[in-house]
């Protein structure tokens, strides 16, 4: 395999960081509570906001129709929607640049040859899975237009997922686009264990999209203890543990931070397994940097009642240690 041009991995890098900025946007707008404030989607137009009083009050009067206002929000002016108009906006607006991000120079790095067929193909799947990504954002907002005021955190979830599979998807391309010669298979045998805490990382991300579906970080305040209980079964309602670990906020919670625990052990232990293995030592110790920071951030949210700007950057904080385990695979794969 030939390294692909310095222009195109900088393309790559350059995607993985605004997928970042698209997740931090798109949690922001979840804990502002601004998701169902556009209850229309025009994918190709609606790029341009509101210009005159009219539009805001035709707006204003289309939000007025759904349950999120008539259940919730019936208190809101005009002034008070054009805040959270904002934050769904710039994650609409930021969605569609991602796009044209990635559409513009594939094409033109294809048109001069700077991409070869396989690197090509990838792009292109990159760009398509983007679309879905869109589709399946509408398909989470609809959930929160009918009856419920709130959108479904199990789509919640899905959406997050699929935006962070999309970011490892370009981070391997990016890794791969810098690559040259044969892969060397003498790591792959840790490639099994990688995958595996990687594994549980997406669990826990995937558990923190139900805490923010559910609103259940303010659920507990204290640490380790959650409100004084400590075992599971005290917070088991009649749907059961199975059913509750994913509906119900006490098990939500309780689940997250044991999942949570268990990625902090689970990536100390990679570490403690790989640091003296000279390609794969330095993204290992690195993840064991990166989850450390994200236990504290967690930790941090909960006891902040979930202060914004805390619990966005325990969202950062995840993306950045997929990343680091999916660089650690990628390393594991070639070797070197």
């Amino acid at each position: 395999m030939t390294p692909a041009p310095r222009l195109v991995r900088a393309w790559l890098w350059g995607v993985v960081a605004l997928i970042l900025a698209m997740t931090l946007v798109g949690g922001t707008t979840r804990l502002t509570g601004s998701g169902l404030s556009m209850v229309e989607w025009r994918p190709l137009m609606g790029a341009l906001p509101p210009m005159s009083e009219a539009q805001w009050l035709d707006l204003f009067h289309k939000y007025q129709q759904t349950p999120q206002y008539q259940l919730v929000n019936s208190w809101m002016t005009l002034a008070d929607f054009e805040r959270i108009f904002f934050w769904e906006y710039l994650h609409r607006l930021l969605g569609r640049f991602i796009g044209l991000a990635v559409a513009l120079p594939l094409l033109g790095f294809w048109l001069t040859g700077r991409l070869n067929g396989a690197l090509a193909r990838r792009g292109v799947g990159l760009l398509v899975l983007g679309g879905l990504q869109g589709l399946l954002g509408w398909f989470m907002v609809k959930s929160g237009l009918v009856d419920v005021p709130e959108v479904s955190h199990l789509r919640l979830a899905a959406h997050l997922l699929l935006a962070f599979a999309i970011a490892q998807a370009t981070v391997w391309v990016a890794l791969d686009a810098g690559r040259d010669g044969p892969p060397e298979r003498g790591a792959r045998r840790f490639l099994g264990f990688i995958a595996g805490v990687a594994a549980l990382v997406v669990a826990q991300i995937g558990w923190g999209a139900f805490m923010a579906g559910l609103r259940a970080g303010t659920y507990a305040a204290t640490f380790p203890d959650l409100n004084g209980v400590y075992a599971p079964w005290r917070l088991v309602g009649p749907g059961g543990y199975l059913h509750d670990m994913v509906f119900e906020v006490p098990l939500v919670h309780w689940t997250h931070r044991v999942l949570g625990t268990a990625a902090l052990l689970a990536v100390w232990g990679l570490a403690a397994a790989l640091r003296c293995h000279q390609a794969l030592r330095a993204p290992a110790l690195t993840a064991a940097v990166l989850v450390t920071l994200q236990y504290a951030l967690g930790v941090a949210t909960v006891m902040s009642h979930v202060a914004i700007p805390v619990a966005v950057a325990h969202q950062a904080g995840a993306y950045a240690l997929l990343c680091c385990l999916t660089w650690a695979a990628h390393r594991a794969w070639w070797g070197r």
